[in-house]
């Protein structure tokens, strides 16, 4: 039998992550035509046959809403243009803040984008460091949930800071704090925060320990960095040595760039699943996850385990 083709294709917003991704999978990225109308409409057309193979499609799904649309039409041209299996790889995944009713009349609009995604004829979902974990249940199609965390474990090794304790910025990152604590052999602490409303913090409290230590703040996305910042004030303010950040995804909306470069963290570290102006700050470091996905890509497509792919 034949070996099965590969095939990989990007959304325009990511091909400079897919483009890593693909040097790492040691494979060239497929050509896309896009056309675009006057009025704003777009149509990607896939300009090689995919027919009878195995479809990358990879794109993370940030704002504006055309980044996830892009997507949905790529899988409906895979899908159309008879493609075997159709895995679509969103490094970040958008609306992923919306995993749960919180309100009365609010939508869930993660489980609205699963729905679209395994509508629209995907095979198969690989991400990284979902908002809510609880979001692999709303795919009824197999979904690979890869973790930062065997990325930043390593640097976090690299820095060899004595006195090391991991802290969330928040109760629903204590759980991630300390796995990463118990992989560093690191103490925890947490910042309780209260909110009134969405990227505005109210009041912050310390629940540790942090005098003379090097602390790293440990979350799942930055985005105006308001939280980290008035976590990094009160982390010094109690003792704390030094303050390092690190987010999987580099959101950092609004006057995010402004509010790092004007905080009291020495360092703040992302990945590059969300295309991050490094450049706005020199306290902003870039690793990539490139290497990560093409490995699991490829395990993937050879049918072996990825389970020593996770480290938390």
């Amino acid at each position: 039998m034949a070996e099965q083709s590969v095939y990989l294709f990007a959304t325009r917003t990511s091909k400079v992550l897919a483009t890593k991704i693909a040097k790492h999978y040691g494979k060239d990225l497929g050509k896309i035509n896009v056309q675009l109308f006057s009025d704003g409409e777009f149509e990607p057309v896939l300009d090689e046959s995919v027919r009878g193979g195995r479809v990358f499609l990879i794109g993370s799904t940030f704002p504006p809403a055309d980044n996830l649309l892009e997507l949905l039409l790529m899988i409906d041209a895979a899908k159309r243009a008879s493609a075997k299996s159709i895995t679509v790889v969103i490094p970040y995944f958008g609306l992923a803040r919306q995993d749960r009713k919180d309100k009365p009349r609010a939508p869930i609009g993660a489980k609205l984008v699963a729905n679209l995604l395994t509508a629209a004829g995907a095979t198969r979902v690989m991400t990284m460091d979902l908002h809510a974990d609880q979001i692999q249940g709303f795919f009824e199609i197999p979904v690979d949930h890869l973790y930062a965390s065997t990325i930043f474990v390593d640097y976090i090794k690299s820095l060899n800071l004595d006195n090391l304790t991991i802290a969330s910025p928040d109760m629903g990152g204590a759980k991630r704090a300390k796995n990463y604590a118990s992989h560093l052999g690191a103490e925890v602490v947490i910042a309780y925060k209260e909110r009134k409303k969405a990227n505005v913090v109210e009041e912050m409290f310390l629940i540790g320990d942090v005098k003379d230590r090097n602390v790293i703040l440990i979350d799942d996305m930055i985005d105006t960095a308001g939280t980290l910042c008035k976590a990094a004030d009160i982390l010094i303010a109690n003792g704390a040595k030094s303050v390092r950040a690190m987010a999987t995804h580099g959101v950092l909306s609004g006057k995010a760039y402004e509010n790092i470069e004007n905080s009291k963290m020495v360092e703040v570290i992302v990945t590059d699943t969300i295309p991050v102006k490094a450049e706005e700050t020199p306290k902003i470091k870039v690793l990539s996850c490139a290497e990560l996905f093409a490995d699991v890509m490829k395990s993937v497509h050879e049918h072996q385990s990825i389970s020593n792919k996770f480290i938390i």
